[in-house]
């Protein structure tokens, strides 16, 4: 007879309350008394959802795919409204697996050179049109880098009307959700009303209905006009056959394209606006840095820049201390399982709680400081150090965006001079279902090093 599992004391609506405006609160204050997991009453009164950080109960979970624990795509209803009921996060069972058997090739790590001269080719020329001392916010900048390399490398739009629209378009829907206070409106149902354009859930679906009329006429053109040689994601996917010899249709791929719009560009851009905070804080940090891409010379292949130790240790830093997903894709109990001797019941929901295992003092000492040594010290386990995910949901945009990250920042650091509009400390703020910037990092331009 194992342990029940504890439950978080506070009211149910004040934990959702809080769980809305202040997560990282909630979680902290949560785990101080419940260390390795706890029972959350966040996603609907009486729906115990369990948060689990201890390494050992996050491998159990996240590997144990169809045998103690389940990957279910009804469980992310939250994002239904964001990504549509096709996307790969909905789909459950045999339908995952052929889906994401379908999506992985054009996301191989084999396929990122292809791409990487194009994102120091976009941070150069997103850049290159600041002006002296002019005060800028990176989360915006950053924003515009990811965009632009979204429509690039996996819409296959470079130029031209549409492309200008479906940016101006995608731009302004990932600004919906940008606070606590917008962000409810996912975790409420009852406040997803349509009382006309001005009202914001009207607005988001006016602005979907024009996004998904432009993505649609993409499709139809190409269709019409095939071209063979084009190697952006949308046409790899779109020329995609399942076992059956069936492609994907053109709601399954709009569903697949805002899928990656929000999990690829939102995510991507607050990691380097968080990564830009760090550097510009630490003045050790970014003499390291520089000097290590220093000794790469003028004009490195991105390649070489993807071997740097130091840059890589930056990257992950950033992506443990405030992690942009808070946790995993939910799992449920298919059985009864024991997990670190607490008796989980058939049905239960559980998810792996990225941001509490980062900051375990056992695994991370001095989890509070931003530390890339840490990373050049020891190799974490994927159940320690798990910004993607893991098991059979893993992000299937990881290598892109490891590489996105890390090019980005290489050329931002090497070719220009930035500094912290303020000294204030940055705090981590709920976006949608992310955690981003609060002041999202103010800074101004210096100069150019070239």
């Amino acid at each position: 007879m194992g342990k029940p599992i504890p439950k978080v004391k506070q009211h149910p609506l004040w934990q959702r309350l809080q769980w809305i405006g202040d997560p990282v609160g909630y979680m902290e204050e949560a785990v101080a008394d419940h260390p390795d997991l706890f029972a959350a009453e966040i996603i609907g009164f009486g729906n115990n959802l369990v948060f689990v950080n201890h390494p050992q109960a996050i491998q159990q979970l996240l590997t144990s795919d169809r045998r103690q624990f389940a990957a279910s795509g009804k469980e992310n209803g939250l994002l239904k409204p964001l990504l549509g009921e096709y996307s790969i996060t909905m789909l459950d069972g045999d339908r995952h697996k052929k889906r994401r058997k379908l999506l992985l090739p054009p996301f191989h790590r084999e396929r990122m050179p292809a791409y990487g001269q194009l994102i120091c080719d976009l941070t150069t020329k997103i850049f290159d049109q600041f002006t002296l001392d002019q005060a800028f916010t990176a989360r915006k900048t950053t924003q515009e880098i990811s965009l632009q390399v979204i429509l690039e490398s996996v819409y296959g739009l470079h130029s031209g009307e549409r492309a200008q629209k479906l940016k101006g378009l995608l731009s302004k829907l990932s600004d919906v959700f940008s606070s606590p206070l917008t962000s409810a409106f996912l975790f409420f149902p009852w406040l997803q009303k349509d009382l006309g354009p001005w009202s914001p859930w009207g607005n988001l679906l006016r602005q979907q209905k024009a996004i998904n009329s432009t993505i649609y006429q993409e499709l139809a053109e190409r269709r019409a006009h095939p071209d063979e040689k084009r190697q952006d994601i949308l046409s790899l996917l779109m020329s995609a056959r399942d076992e059956e010899e069936q492609p994907l249709s053109d709601i399954e791929l709009r569903d697949e394209l805002m899928t990656l719009m929000f999990a690829g560009h939102e995510t991507t851009a607050t990691a380097m606006a968080w990564a830009l905070y760090w550097i510009h804080s630490l003045p050790e940090v970014k003499h390291k840095l520089l000097t290590e891409l220093e000794s790469l010379g003028a004009d490195p292949e991105p390649m070489e820049i993807m071997k740097l130790p130091y840059l890589n240790a930056v990257c992950q830093e950033t992506l443990r201390i405030y992690p942009v997903g808070m946790l995993t894709f939910p799992r449920v109990a298919t059985e009864k399982v024991d997990l670190l001797g607490y008796d989980i019941q058939p049905g239960q929901i559980l998810v792996g709680c990225i941001y509490l295992a980062h900051q375990r003092e056992d695994i991370y000492p001095d989890a509070k400081q931003f530390r890339p040594e840490r990373f050049l010290e020891k190799q974490f386990s994927p159940y320690e150090f798990i910004t993607f995910g893991g098991g059979a949901r893993r992000c299937i945009g990881e290598a892109l965006a490891q590489f996105e990250l890390r090019l980005a920042i290489a050329t931002i650091l090497s070719r220009y001079d930035l500094a912290l509009a303020e000294n204030n400390e940055e705090k981590p703020q709920r976006r949608g279902v992310t955690l981003a910037p609060a002041n999202e990092v103010r800074m101004i331009f210096k100069g150019t090093n070239y």
